[in-house]
């Protein structure tokens, strides 16, 4: 039986930790806010979920998953989403990440209420996110829900999406890149977009394109928010981010720039669009990066996790030189990838859980995550009784988050994963200094199936002990002889009991278990001047 981990938490502060027991920053300050988004993810401090406002609190009665507003269902807007501000809030979450917000396309839509990524006017917001119940503009009502985030100490980014819906098309195909037979370009399989016209013949920027960006950041600067994920980014060149991102920050320094970019995408998203590696997208401003976490669970064995890490600290590294730090997201699923429950369970998600809870890198959730949803839905890719678009079927990607329906709010009844999931949070929160100042070392192991790793600052160690195997129970044993026999070694999540003795532990794991351990010890120097206090006799 696992012991109450808030008291533990108690237990090693007592101790000696160096864990600090308030949140990491208080950005509101006499009731005005002070955007410190970009500080706050160059430590590794924010804790994000990412959020569909169409779907965030919708309110599905018949529970057939699809909300119907002909039938007095709600769906999803700022208005009602505000109700759930508190819930997140008390789940540890630091930092929204909205899905796009601006007008979704109709024609060769996908989906019923079409693409989220489906944008037609980068100067407007989506109207399916107002509240028709009230006399408020749209623009109103989200700007008042970011207060209310920012109210709850909770930062806000948007995101930018990379390519136009096919009604933006029509309306100004000057923006968009054509083939060698004079048609617009669909990137990859996103049939319901095209690709963006970025650069000119004589390779000049597209002017009238950087121009609708722009507008783009003006109008979210208005409303409040507190950064911007780019959609795809490595589709744009370099001096097309340099130039956006050098205007944002020129009237928000703290305005953070999250690229959807990864060390292991190399190829663009049609034959002829540009490519810029995460690398330069880093060079151009950008303040984080994906990382490749989403391939975790193919990972075989602890060498490479520590590859990825090697790697982000090297980046970090470098960038640290120029004064210009960079970070990453745990990106083990993001909307684009397979719900977790799916993929391995309860194990597998309690597992990325206290991962991103341990590993210096910013925590990221898809709404839904928390209580064990696996976004599968009663009307998957069937035909529609009602349709806002001219798709007539509820199109969805088996098990991932829909972006495509006036669907239900996110969710299951997983009350034990929501727990692990707040408990984590607020422990990644109380530990900060270690994980932001700590330096991580992998343990030894004679199990390739199981992974160990240490972040010790100062004279404050967090252990992780995991089996990576979802399947089977696995023996190890492991060599930290860092831990000494007067250390106070303090179990936060743990089923089965480690033996540690001089320096070895040994385990001995469920399927997918993780286990995580706080370890104090005596600075040598108070314990020199207590050794002097003793009296000496001849």
């Amino acid at each position: 039986m696992k012991k109450s981990i808030i008291k533990l938490l108690s237990t090693a502060v007592i101790a000696g930790s160096c864990l600090s027991c308030s949140p990491v920053f208080a950005a509101m300050n006499h009731g005005v806010w002070i955007n410190d988004l970009k500080t706050l993810f160059s430590r590794n401090q924010a804790i994000i979920l990412a959020v569909n406002i169409r779907t965030f609190n919708a309110v599905d009665k018949n529970g057939n998953d699809i909300v119907e507003p002909e039938k007095d269902e709600v769906t999803g807007n700022f208005v009602n989403a505000v109700k759930r501000l508190d819930e997140i809030k008390a789940q540890g979450i630091n930092t929204i990440h909205l899905l796009p917000i601006t007008p979704v396309g109709k024609v060769k839509a996908m989906g019923t209420a079409g693409s989220l990524y489906a944008i037609s006017d980068f100067t407007k917001l989506n109207p399916q996110l107002d509240d028709p119940s009230n006399k408020l503009s749209v623009e109103q009502e989200a700007r008042n829900f970011i207060l209310e985030c920012h109210k709850r100490d909770i930062r806000v980014i948007v995101d930018l999406p990379s390519c136009g819906s096919y009604d933006l098309f029509l309306a100004n195909p000057n923006l968009f890149l054509k083939g060698d037979d004079g048609q617009s370009i669909v990137p990859s399989d996103w049939t319901d977009v095209r690709l963006f016209k970025v650069t000119n013949p004589d390779g000049s920027l597209n002017d009238e394109l950087y121009l609708q960006y722009k507008n783009y950041v003006d109008m979210v600067q208005r409303l409040g928010v507190d950064g911007i994920r780019a959609d795809v980014a490595t589709s744009k060149p370099a001096e097309f981010w340099q130039k956006l991102i050098s205007y944002a920050k020129s009237k928000d320094p703290q305005f953070m720039f999250l690229a959807e970019a990864s060390e292991s995408w190399n190829d663009p998203v049609a034959k002829n669009a540009p490519f810029t590696p995460y690398n330069k997208l880093l060079e151009a401003g950008f303040d984080g990066w994906y990382g490749s976490f989403f391939n975790f669970k193919d990972w075989k064995n602890q060498s490479d996790l520590e590859k990825q890490l090697k790697l982000i600290s090297d980046v970090k590294k470098q960038f640290a030189q120029k004064n210009a730090p960079k970070a990453v997201i745990g990106s083990f699923a993001t909307h684009d990838q397979v719900s977790p429950i799916i993929t391995g369970g309860m194990p597998f998600a309690d597992m990325i859980i206290w991962l991103q809870a341990t590993l210096p890198v910013n925590s990221y959730f898809v709404d839904g995550f928390q209580t064990g949803d696996s976004y599968q839905y009663q009307y998957e890719n069937q035909k529609a009784d009602k349709s806002y678009t001219d798709d007539e079927y509820y199109y969805v990607h088996k098990g991932k988050f829909d972006i495509f329906n006036f669907s239900r709010k996110p969710g299951s009844m997983n009350s034990k994963l929501l727990e692990d999931f707040s408990t984590a949070n607020k422990f990644k929160s109380m530990a900060s200094e270690i994980l932001d100042k700590g330096t991580i070392t992998f343990l030894k192991t004679n199990n390739k199936d199981v992974f160990a790793y240490m972040i010790t600052y100062r004279y404050s160690s967090i252990m992780v002990i995991l089996n990576k195997d979802l399947v089977y129970n696995n023996n190890a044993l492991l060599t930290a002889k860092s831990i000494g026999n007067d250390d106070v070694i303090v179990p936060l999540e743990f089923t089965s009991t480690p033996s540690i003795v001089k320096g070895k532990i040994s385990v001995n794991l469920q399927p997918g278990e993780v286990a995580v351990f706080m370890i104090s010890r005596s600075d040598p120097k108070q314990k020199q001047q207590q050794s002097n206090m003793i009296p000496k006799y001849r």
